[in-house]
């Protein structure tokens, strides 16, 4: 009996420990998952850190390249020297170079089929213009001629029906923009800075961070159109792709022409047009063809005077001579969207859209 006793007290002795032993070792297993699940929040929450880090570091590297080409360290005079000569010899070798087209558009305007008066906002001169990428509806103002804020707009709609600029998204770039020269293209905003040097700045409106900057390789630069002095260069975009629109002291009495590449900034080409700056107030280009707009004695009669193609199909004589509407002043800006074959124009304070009627260049 005694024997039997001892059985079974340590039977439920062992049964007690292996129950208390089961249980701890329960929790144990809990407290690890519990554990694991920390610490994987944890990683997952520094991956996260690290991740915004790298695009933080990848940002600031940007905009010290942005500021290196703002505020660079003065060279010395021998430098200098070199630089221009080095420019002087890459702008005479992109004149030399022929022109290889990048699309298969040979139109051109035939007339101004109508002109439609969208609204008044903004001051005298600025700039208002679609993104004329495509996939796109999004519209931009640039009020002004030296700011650093552009208003976005979620479509033409919106902007009709805005009260001012009150539904617009504002966007506050890092640096001014200076004339009325500028244009949104793929997401892009590409505007000219001005301090020392012409700069043309590229700047992502998706991610809000200057994609690439560069200064523009002509020396002594002068306003491009004689009508309006505050643009400096004029950056226009038709089925080719990107283009510059300047003047220079060495060729001040007309107007030179660069094709540009929109994704790296380089010069792809350049020309000296035979088209005058003096009473121009504007200008766009159509499948490569510039278009300057002169600004007649009756005021606000404005009309295509001078016509330059880089591809030698068009020339003043054969342009057909295309006036536009009457209207209040000049035009301080041009800009043609290629997707809608339509003219954005700012007019003293009025934003204007001109549907064209266009033909084919070998029909003239």
């Amino acid at each position: 009996t005694s024997l039997s006793l001892f059985v079974v007290d340590r039977i439920s002795l062992w049964h007690e420990q292996t129950t208390r032993y089961a249980s701890e070792l329960r929790e144990l297993k809990q407290q690890m998952v519990s554990q694991l699940e920390t610490l994987d929040k944890e990683k997952e929450a520094l991956r996260m850190n690290l991740d915004g880090v790298g695009t933080r570091v990848d940002r600031v590297e940007r905009e010290l390249d942005y500021l290196e080409t703002q505020n660079g360290a003065q060279p010395c005079v021998d430098v200098d020297d070199k630089l221009i000569e080095q420019q002087v010899t890459l702008v005479k070798e992109k004149q030399k170079a022929k022109y290889s087209k990048l699309s298969d558009c040979s139109d051109m305007i035939s007339s101004i089929k109508a002109m439609k008066i969208l609204k008044r906002v903004g001051g005298p001169k600025g700039v208002w213009s679609k993104d004329t990428g495509r996939g796109s509806g999004k519209v931009y103002i640039f009020n002004g001629t030296d700011d650093d804020t552009i208003h976005e707009f979620s479509s033409v709609q919106d902007f009709a029906r805005s009260l001012g600029l009150s539904l617009a998204k504002t966007v506050k770039l890092p640096s001014a923009w200076k004339g009325t020269g500028h244009v949104v293209y793929n997401n892009h905003a590409y505007y000219i800075n001005q301090v020392d040097e012409i700069t043309v700045v590229k700047y992502d409106m998706k991610n809000h961070s200057v994609t690439d900057s560069a200064v523009f390789p002509v020396q002594d630069h002068v306003p491009v159109y004689s009508l309006t002095p505050e643009t400096v260069m004029d950056l226009a975009v038709d089925e080719e792709g990107l283009w510059a629109i300047y003047s220079t002291r060495q060729n001040d009495r007309h107007i030179s022409l660069a094709k540009m590449d929109a994704n790296s900034l380089d010069i792809e080409q350049m020309w000296d047009t035979n088209c005058p700056r003096e009473n121009a107030e504007a200008a766009f280009i159509i499948c490569g063809t510039l278009y300057v707009v002169y600004n007649t004695k009756q005021p606000g009669r404005s009309h295509v005077q001078c016509v330059f193609d880089v591809n030698d199909m068009v020339t003043n004589e054969e342009a057909p001579q295309v006036y536009f509407p009457k209207r209040y002043g000049a035009h301080s800006s041009l800009k043609y969207n290629p997707q809608e074959q339509l003219l954005y124009a700012w007019d003293d304070g009025y934003q204007i859209l001109y549907k064209l009627i266009m033909k084919k260049k070998l029909e003239i």
